[in-house]
């Protein structure tokens, strides 16, 4: 069966062409929409079969012009927009096909909600990090490893999986320390949630990226990696694909964090007063805890020594490798704290 990469060629039409033309193409490519290209093949707008039925009905003929049902403000997007922006587009103008096209406006693509929609299969290795003794959620953690603290009548660990594999990830690496048991019992090898996972056992804790010093080192692919306390809607597809795009050796996900000064700011020169800044609110931008790392960043790291995730980017930059932050406005939640779990429990009742 031929996919939309191979034929939406096909779905194109010049101006001049007729609404019999229109509708001849229509049934021949089967996916709903004609794209009109202009005589120097730039993109100028959409039909589709009720354009058509309605013109028919006021009165135009057969051999009418495909301009008089095109609709000329027809959206559309740039090739490197990321899937989930697209999805978003498409159901808040409630369209089901976006043409692609470049700065030129000559067509290069065309997005379908059916494909758009349907998870890509990722063979990307997924990574989350559940070593952590979650020294702040105690006593929660007293005899519950943090990642496995429930959230909905499942582990915090269970959600991060399902969602992922959602968008076609099945292949799953567990770093697990503090009451690792607990974990492993409940997993096992994944398969009861129709996924795969093996796991990175730490004999003494390795800290935030430590444990990927014991990868497989014949991993040739860019590895997703999550904190296994970090709830987030975040898409682990957009921001492997948005690192992929960037040719990026190590990307991390921040979201900007506000906080506004509890005092009034007096501004001074010397001891004169040159302004007043009341309450100031300060935006800077926060590790997210997802993270998509090229396996040429492992090798930076050393076996059974202690890494924070930050320190690996740091010695990525050192070796002159691309480092990108991926901004997230995606609902995110770090479960470090009692309220928080609190905060994140009751927003699922």
């Amino acid at each position: 069966m031929s996919t939309i990469k191979e034929i939406w060629g096909k779905a194109i039409l010049p101006t001049t062409s007729s609404l019999q033309n229109a509708i001849t193409k229509l049934e021949e490519i089967g996916i709903k929409i004609i794209m009109i290209v202009g005589a120097d093949g730039a993109f100028e707008g959409t039909v589709c079969d009720g354009d058509i039925r309605r013109g028919l009905l006021k009165g135009l003929q057969l051999s009418s012009s495909v301009k008089n049902v095109m609709h000329s403000n027809a959206l559309v997007v740039p090739p490197d927009m990321d899937k989930e922006m697209v999805l978003q587009l498409m159901s808040a103008n409630k369209i089901q096909q976006i043409p692609i096209v470049d700065k030129q406006y000559q067509i290069v693509g065309l997005h379908l909600w059916d494909e758009l929609s349907a998870p890509t299969q990722r063979k990307n290795p997924m990574i989350i990090m559940a070593g952590g003794k979650g020294v702040r959620l105690r006593p929660h953690t007293e005899s519950c490893p943090k990642p496995m603290l429930e959230i909905g009548n499942k582990p915090m660990l269970q959600h991060i999986i399902e969602r992922a594999k959602k968008e076609g990830f099945s292949d799953f690496i567990i770093s697990i320390h503090y009451l690792g048991e607990i974990i492993e019992k409940y997993f096992g090898n994944g398969e009861k949630l129709g996924v795969s996972i093996i796991y990175l056992k730490e004999d003494a804790p390795l800290g935030t990226a430590g444990a990927l010093s014991m990868l497989d080192k014949s991993i040739d692919m860019p590895l997703v990696v999550t904190n296994g306390d970090v709830i987030t809607d975040i898409s682990y597809g957009s921001i492997l694909d948005f690192h992929l795009r960037q040719n990026a050796a190590a990307t991390m996900a921040v979201r900007v964090h506000e906080w506004q000064h509890p005092y009034g700011i007096v501004e001074t020169k010397g001891l004169e007063i040159v302004g007043f800044d009341e309450k100031p609110v300060t935006k800077n931008y926060i590790n997210a805890g997802v993270y998509v790392l090229d396996p040429s960043c492992i090798s930076l790291l050393k076996d059974d020594e202690a890494c924070d995730m930050p320190v690996l980017f740091q010695k990525v930059q050192k070796n002159s490798k691309r480092v990108l932050a991926y901004p997230m406005h995606e609902p995110w939640l770090d479960v470090g704290r009692p309220e928080d779990l609190k905060i994140v429990r009751d927003s699922t009742n």
